[in-house]
């Protein structure tokens, strides 16, 4: 049985679901030390101006605080903030009032822990998407995985690395006839773009 291991993501690049539906079973990290700048708790948006991150407060002391242990800050109005960008973004896309009420939840109700408001959007958007994936979560840290699919750093969204498994296959986006084909933006560009057809693009 084949195994990735994961980071944890908001909303995760098209490069993390993709993991999620090739492999037989998910690990997700989950005792690794916070880092700023990453999947965790950002996401990366298509927006007439261009890419435009969105990214959710966390409370932390310092680099070596857990993963688990992250608790979401109230700061600035984020979610009113996030959804406000993705209404913005999205309102013209094929998809977005169809699953609007799917993923308008998360910036309404509040969750204490990164991880669990992450795991909560996985669920959703691997229902919208027609995927079941095998999900666990790690319980101590494991630096020297066994098989050669850990995918911790690999995916990254300041510093990616290769990836031989993944070529990003280009779908309609909003604006495109603007920016060019913009690839593996946050899982919520295809879902809004695609629809039903996401699941073909992984």
């Amino acid at each position: 049985m084949s195994t990735a291991i994961l980071q944890t993501t908001y909303f995760g690049p098209i490069q993390w679901y993709q993991k999620l539906h090739r492999f037989d079973h998910c690990m997700i990290e989950q005792y690794d030390s916070y880092q700023k700048q990453t999947y965790r708790n950002r996401c990366l948006i298509a927006t007439a101006n261009g890419v435009q991150a969105l990214t959710v407060p966390v409370e932390h002391n310092d680099d070596k605080m857990l993963v688990k242990d992250l608790r979401i800050s109230d700061h600035n109005q984020w979610r009113r903030i996030h959804w406000n960008a993705l209404q913005s973004a999205y309102s013209e896309s094929p998809f977005f009032e169809y699953y609007a009420d799917d993923i308008r939840p998360f910036f309404e109700k509040r969750y204490e822990f990164l991880v669990d408001f992450n795991e909560a959007i996985r669920q959703v958007i691997c229902r919208l998407i027609d995927i079941q994936p095998e999900v666990a979560y790690t319980s101590a840290y494991n630096r020297q995985w066994p098989e050669p699919t850990d995918y911790r750093e690999v995916i990254h969204a300041k510093h990616p690395q290769t990836d031989s498994d993944f070529e990003p296959r280009q779908y309609w986006q909003v604006f495109q006839h603007k920016l060019g084909f913009l690839p593996n933006l946050s899982i919520l560009d295809l879902l809004f773009c695609m629809g039903p057809e996401s699941i073909f693009f992984l």
